[in-house]
């Protein structure tokens, strides 16, 4: 039996990981799917009518917060996260958390050239006014349709936008797009280092936030460590990889992977 951690990405909830953390318990693994700090316990709707508990949230906050839910783990946990869960997995690993890592269609670490058109397109709305980086920002249907729910159709597109995002902190938005003018940014990653955990990362085809070219380059940096690193495409799926229809073959891939590659 493993642990396991689950973070979710920016817009999201754990409902995200439902699917992931039903499938991971029921073959006997202790599985934790925490919400980012602000969230606790609450609903969707709960946080939709009032999102001030995360605004002013930033990254390092964010990570410093799964950090202790991993250090209180008798033994070291797989760490899996979605887009800035999956940045979030990789600082982590950095720290020498965990046994082994899988980043899901990843937000970029410092020194990846990361605004495509098609990832502006989704963050333009919080680098619009970047000086008001202490509110929080809720992608409209239409911009939430482009981001997550691109590879469905519009029904379950307008279901999937009634179940899942709420307003998110713009800051980690921002914090991210102006890492690379930022030596000490707070999305820093040592992909020199060579005792960190294994990682996969996992990125998706039809991504419009992050598309794969972010992920190749993110493998192509880490693969200056001697640390295990790979990385495996699905052309067919989009950002919403995690919960779209064939999630389960992600997740299997995921847990078989950081199975077999665990330090212990």
């Amino acid at each position: 039996m493993s642990n396991i951690v689950l973070i979710h990405g920016l817009w999201m909830t754990p409902l995200s990981w439902q699917g992931w953390k039903e499938r991971f318990e029921s073959r006997g693994h202790n599985v934790l799917a925490p919400g980012w700090p602000g969230i606790d316990d609450r609903d969707v709707q709960a946080i939709r009518e009032d999102p001030s508990a995360l605004e002013g949230l930033g990254l390092k906050e964010v990570t410093d917060h799964f950090e202790e839910i991993v250090r209180g783990l008798d033994v070291p946990p797989i760490i899996m996260g979605h887009s800035f869960g999956g940045l979030m997995t990789q600082i982590l690993l950095d720290r020498g958390l965990g046994a082994a890592g899988v980043g899901v269609c990843s937000s970029p670490f410092r020194g990846i050239v990361a605004l495509s058109p098609s990832t502006l397109r989704v963050v333009m709305p919080a680098l619009r006014n970047p000086f008001r980086k202490g509110r929080t920002v809720m992608l409209t249907p239409k911009q939430f349709n482009y981001a997550f729910a691109n590879t469905v159709d519009a029904a379950e597109a307008a279901e999937l936008y009634a179940r899942l995002p709420i307003p998110g902190p713009a800051r980690p938005l921002i914090q991210a797009a102006f890492a690379n003018l930022n030596p000490n940014a707070v999305t820093k990653v040592n992909y020199r280092n060579d005792d960190r955990p294994p990682l996969l990362l996992v990125a998706a085809g039809k991504d419009h936030v992050i598309p794969v070219s972010i992920s190749k380059a993110a493998l192509k940096r880490h693969s200056k460590s001697n640390a295990e690193t790979e990385l495996k495409v699905y052309p067919d799926r989009s950002h919403e990889i995690v919960g779209e229809p064939g999630w389960e073959e992600v997740a299997d891939h995921a847990l078989e992977w950081a199975e077999q590659n665990a330090v212990r």
